[in-house]
């Protein structure tokens, strides 16, 4: 028979396993890394596991991008195997990326909770913006991606965005992409192996500045919760190609809208989390 604590602890499993699904799908239908999803239901479920209120935002966003490691390649292979992903591409933006990653990371150690929620949430109606009126979707402002300043500023800021929010960085890569003349199925599929690219250096660099925080959530490595991330992910490894596969057949327009509804939602609650404390 199930112990008490067992018991209350199932309801939490689940919530988590269904935030990986949900979130695995989302990263391959979009070609993001699902931290738009993955941080808002941790914030939500931390509290349950302990600790310090104070650090749950921090935590919530290093655990986002342990997940996102996993999701990504996922995504990645899932895309590759419909040719969409431009190795080249991740190859030179990789050295970029990761310096802006190393950036994201040492700011949040300087922002607390409170001014990391309003980030997030800053950043999240950002990107909605996109979801919901995509203007940028027909625009092309040149035939290629730029090298030289401008590959190390977009692959810079694109790391310290990111990192920062704890997401992939799959919206604002596609923007990047199709302004410079790639198509959006590219975009998308080249798109997840950036979150590789930011996951796994801003992951483990939030570990690192977590490590000695005293009164973390049960489960806890630094600002990454391996017992959330574990669960999440366990779930969104599954889900990852279903939103691959269905990015070629559903009508992404619809969608795209739906989920930028969610992000209002999203980025609105994250704000005023913040500037309540």
């Amino acid at each position: 028979m199930l112990d008490g604590s067992l018991l209350e602890f199932l309801p939490l499993l689940a919530i988590m396993l269904g935030a990986g699904l949900f979130a695995g799908f989302v990263a391959g239908l979009f070609g993001i890394g699902g931290g738009f999803v993955v941080v808002p239901a941790l914030v939500a479920l931390l509290p349950i596991m302990g600790g310090d209120p104070n650090e749950y935002f921090h935590v919530a966003v290093g655990t986002s991008l342990a997940t996102i490691v996993i999701t990504s390649l996922r995504s990645v292979q899932a895309h590759a195997r419909h040719h969409s992903v431009d190795f080249a591409v991740l190859k030179a933006w990789a050295p970029w990326v990761i310096a802006g990653d190393v950036v994201g990371v040492a700011l949040a150690t300087q922002v607390d909770g409170a001014g990391l929620a309003v980030i997030f949430g800053g950043g999240v109606l950002i990107m909605a913006l996109h979801f919901l009126w995509p203007v940028l979707k027909t625009k092309t402002l040149r035939d290629d991606l730029p090298g030289g300043a401008g590959r190390i500023a977009i692959g810079a800021l694109l790391g310290a965005f990111s990192s920062l929010l704890g997401i992939g960085g799959g919206t604002p890569a596609v923007i990047v992409m199709t302004l410079c003349g790639r198509s959006i199925h590219s975009a998308i599929g080249t798109a997840s192996g950036v979150g590789f690219l930011i996951a796994l250096p801003s992951a483990i660099g939030f570990a690192i500045i977590g490590l000695g925080k005293e009164d973390l959530p049960i489960g806890s490595l630094g600002y990454v919760n391996l017992l959330a991330a574990i669960s999440i992910v366990s779930m969104s490894v599954f889900s990852a190609p279903w939103g691959a596969a269905a990015a070629h057949r559903l009508p992404a327009d619809k969608l795209k809208r739906v989920f930028g509804v969610y992000l209002i939602f999203i980025g609105g609650l994250m704000i005023g989390k913040g500037v309540t404390g």
